[in-house]
Protein backbone atom coordinates (compact mmCIF):
# COMPACT_ATOMS: atom_id res chain seq x y z
CA UNK A 1 0.00 0.00 0.00
CA UNK A 2 3.11 2.43 -0.03
CA UNK A 3 4.38 4.53 -2.95
CA UNK A 4 2.26 4.38 -6.00
CA UNK A 5 2.41 0.63 -7.30
CA UNK A 6 0.82 -0.21 -3.58
CA UNK A 7 -1.59 2.58 -3.95
CA UNK A 8 -2.45 0.85 -8.05
CA UNK A 9 -2.21 -2.51 -6.11
CA UNK A 10 -4.99 -1.20 -3.39
CA UNK A 11 -7.27 0.11 -5.46
CA UNK A 12 -6.88 -3.36 -8.13
CA UNK A 13 -7.81 -5.41 -4.82
CA UNK A 14 -10.70 -3.16 -3.35
CA UNK A 15 -12.49 -3.66 -7.35
CA UNK A 16 -11.64 -6.97 -7.59
CA UNK A 17 -13.27 -7.24 -3.86
CA UNK A 18 -16.53 -5.06 -4.21
CA UNK A 19 -17.33 -6.90 -7.42
CA UNK A 20 -17.28 -10.40 -5.33
CA UNK A 21 -19.78 -8.26 -3.24
CA UNK A 22 -16.88 -8.88 -0.18
CA UNK A 23 -16.25 -6.22 2.94
CA UNK A 24 -12.19 -5.45 2.94
CA UNK A 25 -10.85 -4.37 6.00
CA UNK A 26 -7.89 -1.97 5.92
CA UNK A 27 -4.97 -2.65 4.81
CA UNK A 28 -2.44 -1.48 6.89
CA UNK A 29 -4.64 -2.78 10.27
CA UNK A 30 -4.15 -4.98 12.87
CA UNK A 31 -7.70 -6.41 12.38
CA UNK A 32 -11.06 -7.33 14.04
CA UNK A 33 -11.81 -9.06 17.66
CA UNK A 34 -14.73 -9.87 19.14
CA UNK A 35 -14.14 -11.33 22.47
CA UNK A 36 -17.71 -12.16 23.39
CA UNK A 37 -17.45 -14.97 20.50
CA UNK A 38 -13.86 -15.61 21.37
CA UNK A 39 -13.61 -14.60 17.39
CA UNK A 40 -9.74 -12.53 17.05
CA UNK A 41 -8.74 -12.18 13.58
CA UNK A 42 -5.76 -10.07 14.05
CA UNK A 43 -2.29 -9.91 14.71
CA UNK A 44 -3.06 -9.28 18.92
CA UNK A 45 -0.84 -10.81 20.99
CA UNK A 46 -3.98 -11.52 23.60
CA UNK A 47 -7.66 -11.55 23.14
CA UNK A 48 -9.55 -9.17 26.14
CA UNK A 49 -12.50 -10.32 28.51
CA UNK A 50 -16.04 -9.25 27.10
CA UNK A 51 -17.58 -5.79 28.10
CA UNK A 52 -19.56 -3.25 27.04
CA UNK A 53 -16.77 -0.61 25.21
CA UNK A 54 -16.21 -1.02 22.07
CA UNK A 55 -12.58 0.79 20.78
CA UNK A 56 -11.73 1.43 17.03
CA UNK A 57 -8.53 2.69 16.16
CA UNK A 58 -6.30 3.98 13.24
CA UNK A 59 -3.31 2.36 15.01
CA UNK A 60 -3.05 -1.86 15.25
CA UNK A 61 0.09 -0.87 17.90
CA UNK A 62 -2.14 0.80 20.41
CA UNK A 63 -4.31 -1.94 20.81
CA UNK A 64 -2.08 -4.51 21.55
CA UNK A 65 -0.63 -2.17 24.18
CA UNK A 66 -4.68 -1.90 25.57
CA UNK A 67 -5.09 -5.39 25.69
CA UNK A 68 -2.38 -6.15 27.58
CA UNK A 69 -3.53 -3.55 29.76
CA UNK A 70 -7.40 -4.28 30.12
CA UNK A 71 -5.95 -7.61 31.26
CA UNK A 72 -5.00 -6.25 34.52
CA UNK A 73 -7.34 -3.49 34.88
CA UNK A 74 -10.84 -4.93 35.08
CA UNK A 75 -12.78 -4.04 31.97
CA UNK A 76 -13.17 -5.38 29.12
CA UNK A 77 -14.49 -5.29 24.79
CA UNK A 78 -17.65 -5.20 22.64
CA UNK A 79 -15.18 -5.21 19.79
CA UNK A 80 -11.76 -4.18 18.74
CA UNK A 81 -11.48 -2.60 15.18
CA UNK A 82 -8.40 -1.67 13.54
CA UNK A 83 -9.73 -0.13 10.31
CA UNK A 84 -5.96 1.03 9.07
CA UNK A 85 -6.40 3.01 5.37
CA UNK A 86 -10.44 2.39 4.90
CA UNK A 87 -9.78 1.19 1.26
CA UNK A 88 -13.15 -0.13 1.65
CA UNK A 89 -15.16 -0.26 4.66
CA UNK A 90 -14.35 2.91 6.74
CA UNK A 91 -14.83 4.82 10.18
CA UNK A 92 -18.11 5.51 9.58
CA UNK A 93 -19.26 2.15 8.41
CA UNK A 94 -18.50 0.61 11.72
CA UNK A 95 -19.98 3.52 13.45
CA UNK A 96 -23.18 2.93 12.41
CA UNK A 97 -22.54 -1.19 13.19
CA UNK A 98 -21.95 -0.17 16.66
CA UNK A 99 -25.37 2.09 16.94
CA UNK A 100 -26.94 -1.22 16.46
CA UNK A 101 -25.18 -3.84 18.47
CA UNK A 102 -26.66 -5.12 21.91
CA UNK A 103 -23.29 -5.63 23.97
CA UNK A 104 -22.35 -2.20 23.47
CA UNK A 105 -22.65 0.54 25.69
CA UNK A 106 -19.76 3.54 24.30
CA UNK A 107 -17.79 3.78 21.88
CA UNK A 108 -14.29 4.85 21.72
CA UNK A 109 -12.05 6.02 18.85
CA UNK A 110 -8.40 6.53 18.65
CA UNK A 111 -8.13 8.58 15.09
CA UNK A 112 -5.33 10.38 13.03
CA UNK A 113 -7.59 11.62 10.82
CA UNK A 114 -11.03 11.48 8.92
CA UNK A 115 -10.88 10.95 4.74
CA UNK A 116 -15.22 12.05 4.26
CA UNK A 117 -15.78 15.05 7.48
CA UNK A 118 -19.04 15.86 6.27
CA UNK A 119 -20.30 12.10 6.79
CA UNK A 120 -17.92 11.76 9.65
CA UNK A 121 -20.28 14.30 11.54
CA UNK A 122 -23.55 13.19 10.14
CA UNK A 123 -22.79 9.81 11.35
CA UNK A 124 -21.41 10.38 14.82
CA UNK A 125 -23.84 12.75 15.95
CA UNK A 126 -26.94 10.15 14.66
CA UNK A 127 -24.92 7.41 16.71
CA UNK A 128 -24.06 9.74 19.67
CA UNK A 129 -27.88 10.12 20.45
CA UNK A 130 -27.83 6.66 21.58
CA UNK A 131 -24.42 5.74 22.69
CA UNK A 132 -21.81 7.91 24.13
CA UNK A 133 -18.66 8.44 21.66
CA UNK A 134 -15.17 9.61 23.06
CA UNK A 135 -12.51 10.33 21.05
CA UNK A 136 -8.55 10.76 21.06
CA UNK A 137 -7.19 12.95 18.49
CA UNK A 138 -3.33 12.44 17.90
CA UNK A 139 -1.39 15.00 15.04
CA UNK A 140 -2.47 18.05 17.02
CA UNK A 141 0.96 19.59 16.46
CA UNK A 142 3.12 20.07 13.31
CA UNK A 143 5.02 17.31 13.85
CA UNK A 144 2.65 14.90 14.37
CA UNK A 145 0.49 15.51 11.80
CA UNK A 146 3.70 15.22 10.11
CA UNK A 147 3.92 11.47 11.60
CA UNK A 148 0.20 10.87 10.93
CA UNK A 149 0.21 11.65 7.12
CA UNK A 150 3.22 8.82 7.00
CA UNK A 151 1.75 6.68 9.08
CA UNK A 152 -1.93 5.87 7.70
CA UNK A 153 -2.23 8.21 4.95
CA UNK A 154 -4.98 10.02 7.20
CA UNK A 155 -5.84 13.44 6.13
CA UNK A 156 -4.76 15.49 8.99
CA UNK A 157 -5.69 19.19 9.35
CA UNK A 158 -6.04 21.78 12.27
CA UNK A 159 -6.76 20.41 15.51
CA UNK A 160 -9.21 23.45 15.97
CA UNK A 161 -11.31 21.91 13.36
CA UNK A 162 -11.51 18.12 14.94
CA UNK A 163 -12.13 19.55 18.21
CA UNK A 164 -15.09 21.93 16.24
CA UNK A 165 -16.06 18.67 14.82
CA UNK A 166 -16.45 16.48 17.52
CA UNK A 167 -18.66 19.50 19.53
CA UNK A 168 -20.81 19.51 16.39
CA UNK A 169 -20.92 15.61 16.37
CA UNK A 170 -21.64 15.45 20.45
CA UNK A 171 -18.21 13.88 20.85
CA UNK A 172 -16.54 13.75 23.85
CA UNK A 173 -12.66 14.88 23.25
CA UNK A 174 -9.91 13.22 25.70
CA UNK A 175 -6.22 14.36 25.84
CA UNK A 176 -5.06 11.37 27.15
CA UNK A 177 -5.48 7.29 26.75
CA UNK A 178 -5.75 6.78 30.33
CA UNK A 179 -8.30 9.65 30.22
CA UNK A 180 -10.18 7.77 27.35
CA UNK A 181 -10.82 4.21 28.93
CA UNK A 182 -11.24 6.22 32.46
CA UNK A 183 -14.07 7.81 30.67
CA UNK A 184 -15.39 4.88 29.05
CA UNK A 185 -15.53 2.69 32.02
CA UNK A 186 -17.63 5.17 33.70
CA UNK A 187 -20.05 5.56 30.84
CA UNK A 188 -20.28 1.74 30.68
CA UNK A 189 -21.34 0.99 33.89
CA UNK A 190 -23.00 4.32 35.55
CA UNK A 191 -25.51 6.12 35.03
CA UNK A 192 -25.20 9.65 33.38
CA UNK A 193 -26.79 11.89 35.80
CA UNK A 194 -27.99 16.20 36.62
CA UNK A 195 -24.92 18.32 37.79
CA UNK A 196 -25.03 17.76 41.59
CA UNK A 197 -22.51 16.05 43.32
CA UNK A 198 -21.72 14.84 46.94
CA UNK A 199 -18.44 14.14 48.43
CA UNK A 200 -17.95 12.02 51.14
CA UNK A 201 -13.94 12.01 52.81
CA UNK A 202 -12.18 10.50 55.79
CA UNK A 203 -9.15 13.32 54.77
CA UNK A 204 -9.66 16.70 54.50
CA UNK A 205 -6.72 17.24 51.92
CA UNK A 206 -8.10 14.97 49.31
CA UNK A 207 -11.46 16.97 50.33
CA UNK A 208 -9.97 20.21 49.37
CA UNK A 209 -7.90 18.92 46.02
CA UNK A 210 -11.42 17.80 44.77
CA UNK A 211 -13.12 20.58 45.58
CA UNK A 212 -10.63 22.20 43.24
CA UNK A 213 -10.68 19.78 40.57
CA UNK A 214 -14.69 19.91 40.47
CA UNK A 215 -14.81 23.94 40.36
CA UNK A 216 -12.63 23.94 37.62
CA UNK A 217 -14.46 21.20 36.05
CA UNK A 218 -17.78 23.24 37.00
CA UNK A 219 -18.94 20.46 38.55
CA UNK A 220 -21.52 21.88 41.51
CA UNK A 221 -21.09 20.82 44.84
CA UNK A 222 -24.57 21.18 46.70
CA UNK A 223 -24.95 22.46 50.36
CA UNK A 224 -25.85 19.88 52.51
CA UNK A 225 -29.87 20.14 53.43
CA UNK A 226 -31.63 20.18 57.01
CA UNK A 227 -32.63 16.99 56.53
CA UNK A 228 -29.59 16.06 55.81
CA UNK A 229 -27.36 17.37 58.55
CA UNK A 230 -30.13 16.52 60.84
CA UNK A 231 -29.54 12.20 59.59
CA UNK A 232 -25.84 12.76 60.90
CA UNK A 233 -25.88 14.72 63.52
CA UNK A 234 -28.42 12.67 64.85
CA UNK A 235 -26.73 9.18 64.30
CA UNK A 236 -24.75 7.09 66.67
CA UNK A 237 -21.59 7.86 64.13
CA UNK A 238 -21.37 11.30 65.10
CA UNK A 239 -18.40 12.89 65.85
CA UNK A 240 -18.58 17.37 66.83
CA UNK A 241 -15.11 17.76 64.85
CA UNK A 242 -17.18 16.85 61.49
CA UNK A 243 -18.04 19.90 59.34
CA UNK A 244 -20.92 19.34 57.98
CA UNK A 245 -20.76 20.89 54.65
CA UNK A 246 -19.90 19.34 50.71
CA UNK A 247 -17.28 17.56 50.62
CA UNK A 248 -18.22 15.82 54.31
CA UNK A 249 -15.25 15.25 55.98
CA UNK A 250 -16.25 12.06 57.96
CA UNK A 251 -12.49 12.71 59.96
CA UNK A 252 -9.67 10.13 59.95
CA UNK A 253 -10.91 7.70 62.86
CA UNK A 254 -14.04 7.34 60.51
CA UNK A 255 -15.23 3.44 60.73
CA UNK A 256 -17.33 1.60 58.58
CA UNK A 257 -20.58 2.85 60.31
CA UNK A 258 -19.70 6.62 60.23
CA UNK A 259 -19.38 5.73 56.19
CA UNK A 260 -22.49 4.41 55.89
CA UNK A 261 -24.69 7.29 57.84
CA UNK A 262 -23.10 9.38 55.57
CA UNK A 263 -23.10 8.36 52.42
CA UNK A 264 -26.97 7.10 53.14
CA UNK A 265 -27.41 10.72 54.40
CA UNK A 266 -26.23 12.60 50.89
CA UNK A 267 -27.26 9.99 48.37
CA UNK A 268 -30.87 10.59 49.90
CA UNK A 269 -30.81 14.58 49.35
CA UNK A 270 -32.56 15.22 46.04
CA UNK A 271 -30.33 17.77 44.43
CA UNK A 272 -27.24 15.45 45.09
CA UNK A 273 -27.21 13.45 41.61
CA UNK A 274 -24.13 11.00 42.46
CA UNK A 275 -21.36 10.63 44.89
CA UNK A 276 -17.52 10.38 45.04
CA UNK A 277 -16.53 8.48 48.08
CA UNK A 278 -12.98 8.63 49.15
CA UNK A 279 -10.66 6.87 51.26
CA UNK A 280 -7.27 7.64 52.57
CA UNK A 281 -6.02 4.08 54.66
CA UNK A 282 -5.81 5.14 58.18
CA UNK A 283 -5.12 2.60 60.83
CA UNK A 284 -9.14 3.14 61.60
CA UNK A 285 -10.05 2.37 58.11
CA UNK A 286 -11.70 -0.88 57.24
CA UNK A 287 -11.21 -0.55 52.86
CA UNK A 288 -12.87 -3.70 52.30
CA UNK A 289 -16.39 -3.40 55.07
CA UNK A 290 -16.38 0.11 53.36
CA UNK A 291 -16.58 -1.22 49.95
CA UNK A 292 -19.57 -3.42 50.96
CA UNK A 293 -21.10 -0.80 52.22
CA UNK A 294 -20.41 1.26 48.56
CA UNK A 295 -21.95 -1.39 46.76
CA UNK A 296 -25.16 -1.73 49.09
CA UNK A 297 -26.19 1.97 48.69
CA UNK A 298 -25.03 2.00 44.96
CA UNK A 299 -28.19 -1.33 44.25
CA UNK A 300 -30.37 0.98 46.61
CA UNK A 301 -29.99 4.15 44.03
CA UNK A 302 -29.32 2.90 40.83
CA UNK A 303 -29.83 5.87 38.84
CA UNK A 304 -27.52 7.72 41.18
CA UNK A 305 -23.66 7.07 39.72
CA UNK A 306 -21.06 6.36 42.54
CA UNK A 307 -17.64 6.64 41.94
CA UNK A 308 -14.72 5.44 44.49
CA UNK A 309 -11.43 6.83 44.94
CA UNK A 310 -8.82 4.58 46.64
CA UNK A 311 -5.14 5.15 45.98
CA UNK A 312 -4.03 1.54 44.90
CA UNK A 313 -1.91 -0.55 47.06
CA UNK A 314 -1.45 -4.01 48.90
CA UNK A 315 -3.70 -3.50 51.85
CA UNK A 316 -6.47 -1.93 49.31
CA UNK A 317 -6.53 -4.39 46.01
CA UNK A 318 -8.64 -6.82 46.64
CA UNK A 319 -11.25 -4.35 48.00
CA UNK A 320 -10.76 -2.60 44.12
CA UNK A 321 -11.27 -5.69 42.65
CA UNK A 322 -14.33 -6.17 44.62
CA UNK A 323 -16.00 -2.33 43.70
CA UNK A 324 -15.14 -2.90 39.71
CA UNK A 325 -16.29 -6.56 40.16
CA UNK A 326 -19.37 -4.76 40.39
CA UNK A 327 -19.00 -2.20 38.24
CA UNK A 328 -18.12 0.72 40.70
CA UNK A 329 -15.18 2.37 39.03
CA UNK A 330 -12.46 2.67 41.37
CA UNK A 331 -9.89 5.92 40.40
CA UNK A 332 -5.91 6.55 42.30
CA UNK A 333 -6.40 10.03 41.77
CA UNK A 334 -8.64 12.76 42.70
CA UNK A 335 -8.11 14.73 38.96
CA UNK A 336 -9.00 11.43 37.21
CA UNK A 337 -12.19 11.00 39.65
CA UNK A 338 -13.33 14.28 38.80
CA UNK A 339 -12.95 14.07 35.27
CA UNK A 340 -14.83 10.88 35.04
CA UNK A 341 -18.01 12.43 36.99
CA UNK A 342 -17.63 15.59 34.72
CA UNK A 343 -18.38 13.41 31.75
CA UNK A 344 -21.67 11.30 33.60
CA UNK A 345 -23.17 14.57 34.16
CA UNK A 346 -25.92 15.97 31.57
Amino acid sequence: ESGKKGKTLQKKIVKLVKKANIPLLGPNCLGVIRPSLRLNASFAPATPGSGEIAFISQSGALIDSVIDMSLLENFGFSYIISYGNEADLSLCDFLLWLKRDQKTKVIILYLEGVKDGKRFIKTAKEVSRVKPILALKAGKTKAGIKAAASHTAALAGSPEIYSAAFRKANIIEVETLQELFDIAKTLAWQPRCANGVGIVTNGGGFGVLITDYCQKLGIKLPRLEKETISKIKNSKAWHPAITLNNPLDILGDALSERYKIAIEAMIRQENIRGLIVIQTLQIMTDVKKNVKIIIEEKKKWPQKPIISVILKGKLSQDAIRLLEKNKIPNFPDLKRAALAMRALIK
